[in-house]
């Protein structure tokens, strides 16, 4: 992987922190930013020792959305580089278990990352929300996530109004997991990491993987891939390992194989 700056990417214990990393321009998304992501996200997905990843930004926000100021020419975008959209859509398509972890004012393509995620841990004065009415433009993540994610009427209220969705209001509509003093953001990421790496990562992937594909699927159709999905879990070694320590009441190993 190339040399980093608008992107931080650090791991450990089998847990990948990704940061936002340009403070200064309130992580607005440029085209550098978006190929750095790209970059950890690939390496996220396809690398083994990574079991799970926390998303998070530098600063007092974490995103505010696409860098309106930046100006490329067509020629620059020749499509080695994703698009915001199929950045959160790729997000969105990682079956290990994303934590994000918002440390402000998440709103535009930031908001896409924060409803393509698993688990979302905000500050309390953090928000998530779709300004772009108030650009005089249209969005993409916010009519179809928002707007799938909370009562149409509270989305619409929203959106409408180019208005963000306070930390309590983001908790007491279930789109957010925990809302926490800022000193406390980071540790709770960590806690809920360290809670889900507890079990076996194959088997926690596979409820990520058969949850995501059967989101559009008839109900017989998501029973029978989820009943694939877990009969391909079983013949794991991690599978093997668990009820062998079950057996021997110990704590189980996992291997991620």
């Amino acid at each position: 992987m190339a040399a980093l700056t608008a992107i931080k990417y650090e791991m450990s214990d089998h847990v990948a922190v990704v940061t936002l990393n340009r403070p200064d321009k309130k992580n607005a998304i440029n085209r550098a930013m978006r190929y750095e992501l790209q970059q950890t996200l690939v390496d996220v997905k396809n690398n083994r020792d990574v079991w799970l990843c926390i998303l998070t930004g530098a600063g007092e926000t974490f995103c505010s959305g696409k860098d309106l100021l930046e100006k490329l020419r067509p020629e620059d975008e020749d499509g080695s580089v994703m698009s915001n959209d199929e950045l959160y859509y790729f997000l969105r398509n990682i079956y290990k278990p994303m934590i994000l972890a918002i440390n402000g004012p998440c709103y535009a393509q930031g908001g896409g990352f924060a409803l393509n995620s698993d688990i979302v841990i905000m500050v309390e004065n953090a928000s998530i929300g779709w300004p772009q009415v108030r650009r005089g433009i249209s969005s993409v993540s916010g009519p179809t996530l928002c707007a799938q994610s909370i009562p149409w009427q509270q989305a619409m209220g929203y959106l409408m109004r180019g208005t963000p969705i306070p930390a309590a209001e983001c908790l007491r509509w279930g789109i957010a997991n925990e809302v926490v003093p800022r000193a406390e953001l980071m540790p709770t990421a960590r806690r809920w990491a360290r809670e889900i790496l507890a079990n076996a990562p194959i088997a926690v992937w596979a409820i990520k993987e058969a949850a995501r594909r059967s989101q559009d699927m008839p109900f017989e159709s998501r029973m029978y891939m989820a009943r694939d999905v877990a009969n391909r879990v079983l013949q794991s070694d991690d599978s093997k390992e668990g009820i062998v320590a079950f057996k021997e009441k110990r704590a189980p190993v996992w291997q991620a194989r």
